[in-house]
């Protein structure tokens, strides 16, 4: 057998055993050939697959890989590094063991349920097949999970308050069996009770240590960084931001850049004209998409796929950890399905002081940022030219997640500089060249923060202080990022270290092409699917 046979069976034998291992990442990954399963968790069944992921590295080591093309040979290192890094989170990590919130019993259900894939009888024949495996599912993880840590604890059960939401999604579809739908109801209530039993006795600190984070850090970012280089990187680059900074609040107000707190006043003095209140968050992100999409075609920044978008109140089995998410359909899905733009306005028991810390940070122009980093023409362009993209199984396997949010921040950067505004006021561009460089600071911190979090040299006071003094953020989004650090481990870095690798390929390809448009130049760097951007530079030939 040839060495592409070898890797291009290397590839079908790797997909179904980590989507028949995950059914529910099969169904979000558009492969619906377990819809009706949900994982399983526990030790026996996560010890075998760890043992079926290590044989296929074997054999992968066992490619010749001097034989490959060079698209091959960078989607055999694509798929190594997949196996690997899972093998790793689930031997080494082990979150099953102690992170409640990886016992997920809602997200394959409400993937069926707002997924118009098949039928509505035929993705309720598979609810039914998950709500009938809840009760085990839940048991095994009452008898898995040990040594919690208090805030997963905690976020699980904000989660699980969504459940019947869920329900009422499903039931959208269709007539539900109602011992099906009882028997899950009464086992989410119980788990949600043992949970509430385990808090005052979860004392694991969530922070991976730096053995652990150093590890997980190469494995998911991907890019031949160890975690000092990303830190020391992101330390300096936040210098350079902070001083773009201070140049553009300067303009804004007409004083010195030398001027007294001259960054946080002109910040605050432009979000009092961009006011949101908690009932228009969601509307004026779909106004910002309208807005954005008009901008990108106007300058013709790049080619646009034929994808139709959603933009909803993010459901309550999500939230706790991010602001927004783009819920794109799955890169193995061959159905025309609709992208879901999801986004959580502050809760209704929030206090009034947090909601307004909140609308603050969220004001009407960064709401446009995140709108452009969310959809147009981030995430939801990105996603949808990957999917329609001709490329292998491998790549749509394992979409990297550093060049998903690497292009994203990069999409907020082009439009700014481009010359996109909110609206037509005399100082809108100024106003949102201050929220995209706010937001760049934020995507840097956001790579120092998880470095020095699961390296264990910052608590929470100094986590807070430092992301309120040199990202000039609110106290609420500043306790909610510490939140999300603790919950998370690796994410946090790729807004940074993706936008570091794109930013500097495409400036590579403006040296190489200087008579290329936009377009041009754009249309190249997304046809390849969601390719690391070192593997990109490979493909490419940087």
């Amino acid at each position: 057998m040839s060495a592409s046979a070898d890797l291009a069976a290397l590839a079908v034998q790797a997909r179904d055993a980590v989507l028949a291992f995950d059914p529910v990442l099969g169904t979000q990954a558009g492969d619906h050939e377990h819809d009706d399963r949900l994982p399983d968790l526990t030790g026996t069944s996560v010890d075998a697959h760890v043992r079926v992921l290590d044989a296929l590295l074997e054999r992968i080591d066992g490619v010749d890989d001097l034989a490959l093309a060079v698209d091959e040979q960078v989607d055999l290192e694509v798929l190594r590094a997949r196996l690997a890094a899972d093998s790793f989170d689930l031997s080494e990590i082990a979150r099953y063991r102690w992170d409640p919130l990886v016992w997920d019993p809602a997200s394959g259900l409400h993937a069926l349920a707002i997924r118009d894939f098949a039928p509505p009888e035929e993705r309720l024949h598979s609810a039914h097949g998950r709500l009938c495996a809840v009760p085990h599912f839940l048991h095994s993880a009452r008898t898995t999970l040990k040594d919690m840590s208090a805030i997963h604890v905690e976020t699980a059960l904000l989660r699980l308050e969504g459940f019947d939401s869920v329900l009422d999604e499903l039931a959208a579809l269709g007539t539900l069996d109602a011992a099906a739908v009882d028997g899950a109801r009464d086992a989410v209530a119980e788990h949600g009770s043992w949970l509430v039993e385990q808090l005052p006795q979860s004392r694991r600190d969530p922070r991976l240590g730096v053995r652990l984070y150093s590890a997980a850090l190469w494995h998911h970012l991907d890019e031949e960084l160890a975690p000092v280089q990303v830190l020391e990187i992101a330390e300096a680059h936040l210098d350079e931001v902070t001083a773009r900074m201070r140049e553009t609040a300067a303009e804004y107000l007409g004083e010195s850049v030398h001027s007294s707190d001259i960054v946080r006043r002109a910040l605050a003095d432009a979000a009092e004209r961009a006011v949101v209140d908690r009932d228009t968050v969601v509307p004026t992100i779909r106004l910002a998409l309208d807005r954005s999409t008009r901008f990108v075609q106007e300058h013709d920044l790049v080619t646009l796929p034929d994808q139709d978008v959603d933009v909803v109140d993010m459901p309550r089995i999500h939230r706790g950890v991010a602001v927004a998410y783009c819920d794109a359909p799955g890169p193995l899905e061959t159905a025309p399905l609709r992208t879901v733009v999801a986004v959580a306005p502050p809760p209704d028991d929030w206090p009034p002081e947090r909601v307004q810390s909140f609308l603050r940070e969220y004001n009407g122009d960064l709401l446009h940022d995140l709108a452009i980093h969310e959809a147009m023409p981030g995430h939801v362009v990105q996603l949808a030219r990957a999917r329609a993209a001709d490329t292998s199984l491998i790549r749509r396997l394992a979409p990297s997640g550093v060049f998903i949010e690497g292009w994203a921040v990069y999409a907020e950067e082009l439009l700014i500089d481009r010359g996109y505004a909110p609206d037509d006021a005399p100082r809108a561009h100024a106003r949102m060249r201050l929220q995209q460089l706010k937001m760049q600071a934020r995507a840097t911190l956001n790579a120092i923060l998880d470095a020095r979090v699961h390296g264990g040299d910052i608590d929470e006071v100094g986590a807070i202080e430092l992301l309120r003094r040199r990202g000039f953020q609110e106290e609420a989004e500043a306790a909610g990022k510490w939140r999300r650090a603790l919950l998370t481990a690796t994410q946090l870095p790729t807004y940074f270290v993706g936008w570091r690798g794109v930013r500097q390929l495409i400036d590579d390809l403006r040296v190489l092409h200087p008579d290329w448009s936009d377009r041009r130049l754009h249309d190249l760097v997304l046809e390849h699917g969601s390719l690391g951007p070192r593997h990109l530079r490979a493909v490419l030939g940087l």
